[in-house]
C-alpha cells in the first residue's frame, strides 16, 4: 500500500512538473486516489508491472503455444518474407531511378517498377497470413488458459474463494488473458519483425552508403535520450492505468451485484460519487499516458526529420561530387523514414510486453495455487453407503488460535433425523461442511458407514450428499435445468415427480412457461419460497443417502413452510438427515436434537427429554413460542 500511494505521488509530481496540473488539482486528485485505495484494497496486486522480462514465464507461456508451434512457425517465416519485402522497397526504386530515369532505359524502368509491385504485393500476402495465422494461435491460447484457469478455480476450496474477491478473479479471467491475447497476436511476430526490420535497414544503409549511415546514427544520442525519458515515466502511467481499469471492473461487479441493495438504502448517489472518482482517476491516467506519448512519438518523428535533413544535405553534395547517385540518394532517404518505424514500434511493445509478464505472473501464480483439501493419494471410491455418521473427538479452527469446534462427538445411525440447534456462531455450520469436507477436522475424525471422510475421494464422498442451503443458488435457465443440476439423464417425469413430492409441482405449472420458465441470473424472476421449494426439488432428484439442510425453511414464509413439511418428510424418508434451523418447531420430530454452544455439544437428545431437562434448549424453544403469538402451541 505504501508503494502505492508513493507511486501515486511520484505520478501527481511528474504532472506538476509537465506543468500538466496545478497544485490545487494535485491535490484533489491525491484525496481522491487515497479514498479509492482505502475502499479497494484487494485490487493491489494489479498494481505490479513486474518485470520487463523472465525467461521462466516465456517459457510456460511457450507451453500452451506448443500445440500450435506449425502455424507459429509458418507465421515466423511469412514474416521473414514480409520483411524482406519491406527492406528490399527503397533499393528497387533506387534502381529504378538510377537503371530507369537516369539511364534513359524504358524497358529497365517498367522492369523495377513491376518488381516493385510484386514486392509489394507479396508483403501485403505474407503479412495478412502472418496475422491470421497468429490471431488463430493467440485466440486459441486464450481459450486454453481461460478454460484451464476455470476448471482450476473449480478445484481450489472455499477457503482460497472466501478470500479472493469475484472483481479480482474477473480481473485475471478478462483482463489478464486478454493482455495475452493482444502479445501473441501482435506482438511475438511484431516485436520479431521490428528488429528484423531494424538489423536490415542498417545493413542495407551500410552498403549504400557508409557516410550517409553514420550521419543517420548521429540522431541516435537524441533518440536513446528520448525513448528512456518516456519508457520510465509511461511505465508509471500505464500501471496507473490499468489498476484502475481493474478497480472499475470490481466496483462494476460489486454494484450491479448488490443493486438491490443499493436501491433498498438509496445509496445511488453515494455509489455514483465513488464510481466517478474511479472513472476520473482513470480518466486522469489516460490522460497522462496519452501527453506523454504526445511527447514521444513527434519527438520521434522530429528526430527522423532531423536525420533525413543532414541525409538530403550530406547526399545532395556526394551527389554534386558524383560520389552518389541519384536513386541512391532516393532509396537512402527512404530508409531513413523506415528506420524509425521499427524503434517506435519497439518502444509501443514495451510496455505491452511489460504488462503481458505481469499479467503471466499473476494468472501462472492464480494456477499454482494448490488447493489446501485434497484426495490422499490412497483415496479409495466411497461405496453405496447406509448413512451412519459418527463424529469422533472432532476439534476445528478455520484460523490458527481461533478454534471453532471441541472435543465434538455425536453419532447418527441410518435414517435417523438429527437437528443442530443453536445461537449463531454456534458452530452448527461447520459440523456440516466438515462431513461434506468441505474443511479437514483439526483433531479427531468424521467417518461415514467406518470410512473417514479424509480417507475416501472428494467426488465419491459428495455425490451420495444432498445439501439445500439457506441462500439458495439458481443457475441461469430454465427451472427444470436447475432441478437436473445434480443428476443430468433424468427424464422429464422424473423431474416432475421430484417437484411434486416436495410440493413445488403445482407452483411450477402456475409460472409463464411450467418447467420451462427461464428463472434468471441466481433466480432473480422467483421469490425466495419459489427458490427454496424448486432447490429441495434439486436434493431429492439427485437421490442422496444423507442429507443437510442448512436453514432451509428460514427464507419460507409459514404458509409456504407448511406446504413442504410433507414433501420435507418424503425428502428424508430413509435418509439421515442433519437439519439447521432456527425455528425450533419444525425439528420437534428429530431423532436427535443437539444443542450447540461455542463450539461444543451442550445439550442431546429428543425434544420431550431436552424440554424435560429445563435447559438450554428449554429456554430456546420457550422463547420462541412466546415470540410466535401466545398462544400457538408446538
Amino acid at each position: 500500500m505504501n508503494h502505492t500511494i508513493n507511486h501515486d505521488k511520484a505520478r501527481i509530481t511528474l504532472r506538476e512538473s509537465l506543468g500538466w496540473a496545478t497544485p490545487a488539482t494535485a491535490a484533489a486528485q491525491q484525496q481522491r486516489e487515497a479514498r479509492i485505495r482505502r475502499l479497494m484494497p484487494d485490487q493491489q496486486d494489479d498494481d505490479v508491472l513486474g518485470k520487463v522480462y523472465d525467461a521462466g514465464l516465456v517459457r510456460r507461456l511457450g507451453s500452451f503455444m506448443a500445440p500450435y508451434k506449425r502455424r507459429t512457425i509458418v507465421a515466423v517465416i511469412f514474416m521473414i518474407v514480409s520483411s524482406t519485402m519491406a527492406v528490399a522497397g527503397p533499393w528497387i526504386i533506387g534502381q529504378a531511378i538510377d537503371q530507369g530515369i537516369t539511364a534513359g532505359d524504358a524497358a529497365a524502368l517498367r522492369r523495377w517498377t513491376l518488381l516493385f509491385l510484386a514486392a509489394a504485393l507479396i508483403e501485403w500476402l505474407t503479412n495478412r497470413y502472418r496475422i491470421s495465422l497468429m490471431a488463430y494461435v493467440g485466440t486459441q491460447v486464450v481459450a486454453d488458459v481461460r478454460s484451464a484457469l476455470f476448471r482450476h478455480l473449480h478445484e481450489l476450496t472455499l477457503t482460497f474463494h472466501n478470500n479472493y474477491s469475484v472483481g479480482r478473479m474477473m480481473s485475471r479471467l478478462i483482463g489478464d488473458v486478454g493482455v495475452l491475447q493482444e502479445f501473441i497476436t501482435w506482438t511475438i511476430t511484431g516485436l520479431t519483425r521490428a528488429l528484423f526490420l531494424l538489423v536490415g535497414i542498417v545493413i542495407v544503409m551500410f552498403s549504400l552508403s557508409w557516410q550517409l549511415t553514420l550521419v543517420t546514427l548521429a540522431a541516435m544520442p537524441l533518440m536513446i535520450l528520448l525513448t528512456n525519458f518516456w519508457r520510465l515515466r509511461v511505465r508509471d502511467a500505464y500501471r496507473a492505468t490499468r489498476l484502475r481499469l481493474s478497480l472499475i471492473n470490481g466496483y462494476l461487479n460489486e454494484s450491479i451485484s448488490g443493486i438491490r441493495v443499493t436501491q433498498s438504502f438509496t445509496r445511488e448517489p453515494v455509489n455514483a460519487q465513488h464510481f466517478d472518482d474511479l472513472n476520473r482517476s482513470f480518466f486522469d491516467a489516460n490522460v497522462l499516458a496519452a501527453r506523454l506519448s504526445a511527447l514521444f512519438f513527434p519527438g520521434v518523428d522530429f528526430i527522423g526529420s532531423l536525420a533525413t535533413a543532414l541525409v538530403v544535405g550530406l547526399g545532395g553534395w556526394l551527389v554534386l561530387g558524383d560520389a552518389l547517385t541519384a536513386g541512391v540518394l532516393v532509396a537512402f532517404v527512404l530508409y531513413v523514414e523506415r528506420f524509425f518505424d521499427p524503434i517506435r514500434d519497439l518502444a509501443q511493445r514495451y510496455n505491452t510486453f511489460q504488462a503481458t509478464m505481469a499479467a503471466t505472473e499473476r494468472l501462472f501464480a492464480l494456477l499454482d495455487t494448490e488447493p489446501d483439501l485434497r484426495d490422499a493419494p490412497d483415496a479409495v471410491a466411497l461405496p453405496p453407503i447406509q448413512g451412519r455418521v459418527v463424529f469422533d473427538q472432532v476439534s476445528f479452527q478455520y484460523k490458527d488460535g481461533e478454534p471453532v469446534l471441541h472435543n465434538v462427538s455425536l453419532r447418527a445411525e441410518p435414517g435417523q433425523r438429527i437437528a443442530l440447534v443453536g445461537e449463531t456462531g454456534a458452530g452448527k455450520s461447520t459440523v456440516i461442511r466438515l462431513l461434506a469436507r468441505f474443511f479437514d477436522v483439526s483433531q479427531g475424525a468424521v467417518q461415514i458407514d467406518g470410512y473417514d471422510v479424509r480417507a475416501v475421494s472428494q467426488t465419491s464422498l459428495r455425490s451420495q450428499l444432498g445439501i439445500v442451503l439457506q441462500d439458495t443458488f439458481l443457475f441461469a435457465g430454465t427451472v427444470a435445468d436447475n432441478i437436473r443440476y445434480g443428476r443430468l439423464e433424468a427424464s422429464d417425469a422424473e423431474v416432475m415427480a421430484a417437484a411434486a413430492v416436495v410440493g413445488a409441482h403445482g407452483m411450477i405449472e402456475r409460472l409463464p412457461e411450467g418447467y420451462t420458465t427461464q428463472v434468471g441470473e441466481n433466480g432473480v424472476n422467483l421469490s425466495v419460497g419459489q427458490r427454496q421449494l424448486i432447490s429441495f426439488a434439486r436434493a431429492l432428484l439427485a437421490d442422496p443417502r444423507i442429507l443437510i439442510l442448512d436453514e432451509a425453511t428460514s427464507s419460507v414464509d409459514t404458509h409456504t413452510e407448511k406446504l413442504i413439511e410433507q414433501g420435507l418428510d418424503a425428502l428424508m424418508a430413509g435418509r439421515t438427515s442433519f437439519v439447521i434451523a432456527h425455528r425450533l418447531s419444525t425439528i420437534v420430530d428429530a431423532d436427535q436434537i443437539v444443542v450447540m454452544e461455542h463450539g461444543e455439544i451442550v445439550e442431546q437428545g429428543t425434544h420431550a427429554a431436552l424440554l424435560a431437562q429445563r435447559g438450554r434448549y428449554y429456554k430456546l424453544y420457550t422463547m420462541q413460542w412466546a415470540q410466535a403469538g401466545l398462544g400457538t402451541a408446538q
